[in-house]
């Protein structure tokens, strides 16, 4: 059934569990983050196949006052964000401007966090394909920082190493931040 939805925040990340943990998946961390907040339970994503994605549907109150929102990660490779994401907008009938994409920033010191709506792809091949999926249209970007790799380990090998035992801790208190932040864009 199609309804019309106040806002879409979609996760990007890679699908398994060989990903789980992974740099790549730092907007996938959030949107577990944001499940979290849901009241007055946390909220479960369940296996949405017209999508290609898993959601939650939140009715309003449940995270935000007024707003009916739908919480999703893809399950499709980070390169390939695009066709679910233009999927999910297209069932639920979401605007580019209504759109929160979430995912991991090279160019961001681990634990940073910036909300911008438009703008470039900054080089992520996710971002890329969402970004043509929705026909060049701005929609929200929040970028999670995982840092630059170390050395001269090649950003593709970086982005799927997991995040050490340390770095855990930074990540858990930015996708937190993260949260903040979309939650009070939403406000």
């Amino acid at each position: 059934m199609l309804f019309d939805v106040t806002v879409l925040i979609v996760g990007l990340g890679n699908p398994g569990p060989q990903y789980a943990g992974t740099r790549h998946n730092a907007g996938v961390a959030v949107v577990e983050e944001l499940l979290s907040r849901a009241t007055p339970m946390p909220a479960q994503l369940s296996s949405h196949k017209r999508t290609n994605t898993e959601v939650a549907e939140l009715a309003p109150g449940r995270l935000v006052a007024d707003e009916q929102v739908v919480l999703a990660r893809t399950r499709d490779y980070m390169n390939l964000s695009g066709g679910p994401v233009k999927a999910l907008a297209d069932y639920y009938r979401a605007k580019p401007a209504d759109i929160y994409v979430i995912y991991d920033e090279l160019d961001l010191d681990l634990g940073e966090v910036k909300l911008r709506q438009g703008g470039g792809d900054h080089g992520h091949n996710g971002l890329k394909s969402v970004t043509k999926s929705l026909g060049g249209a701005p929609y929200n970007k929040l970028a999670v920082g995982i840092g630059r790799p170390p050395g001269r380990m090649a950003p593709k090998d970086y982005v799927l190493k997991p995040f050490s035992a340390k770095e855990l801790i930074d990540v858990s208190i930015a996708a937190a931040d993260a949260a903040d932040e979309v939650l009070r864009a939403l406000a």
